[in-house]
């Protein structure tokens, strides 16, 4: 019975996938003083009944390094963007022309990065919990396998198999934070 025991590696290591997709949209979602369409993404307006994301109701553009425009495509929804915008905590002053919405992104100052890169690695310490969790179910299906009558030489190849893809999920991680950091800290 012990000979046919499988550990679905494949899918442990999906999961661990989605806890570093999961981690670069958070990521993406930091405003490092650069202009970027994702930092709209988590925006939602509230558009003809419905919550709906904001670049459903218009195109998102970014012109120039420190400006993101929104052309709204219907000119009753142009206030509810905006209203959107200012109620996200973005801390950006949304201003209008016409059907346009500009959003300059302004200048981090020191002590707000220091903040961001404490938040980033907020977002990184969860991703890294997330993968650890998927560890843990692989190990336990590991410990069940063994009680079962699985080899101790299997019990030690799966677990050391488990081991490897934390091991390199917990690495793009870190890796990942580093680069984030440093985006966040360049002035």
């Amino acid at each position: 019975m012990s000979d046919d025991f499988m550990l679905d590696t494949d899918d442990l290591q999906r999961r661990m996938d989605g806890a570093m997709s999961s981690l670069k949209t958070e990521f993406a979602s930091l405003r490092t003083g650069r202009a970027s369409g994702s930092m709209l993404e988590p925006v939602m307006v509230d558009a003809y009944g419905s919550m709906t994301p904001i670049n459903q109701v218009g195109t998102v553009n970014v012109p120039e390094p420190r400006m993101v425009t929104i052309n709204v495509w219907d000119k009753g929804l142009v206030g509810k963007v905006e209203k959107a915008i200012r109620e996200s905590g973005l801390g950006i002053n949304p201003q209008l022309n016409g059907t346009i919405i500009m959003l300059p992104i302004p200048e981090l100052n020191e002590e707000r990065r220091r903040e961001l890169t404490k938040v980033a690695a907020q977002y990184a310490e969860s991703a890294r919990v997330s993968s650890r969790n998927v560890r843990r179910d692989g190990m336990d299906q590991i410990k069940k396998a063994k009680a079962d009558g699985m080899s101790e030489d299997d019990q030690k190849f799966w677990e050391a198999e488990v081991q490897s893809i934390t091991d390199a999920a917990i690495k793009a991680i870190d890796a990942a934070l580093e680069v984030k950091q440093a985006e966040i800290m360049q002035v």
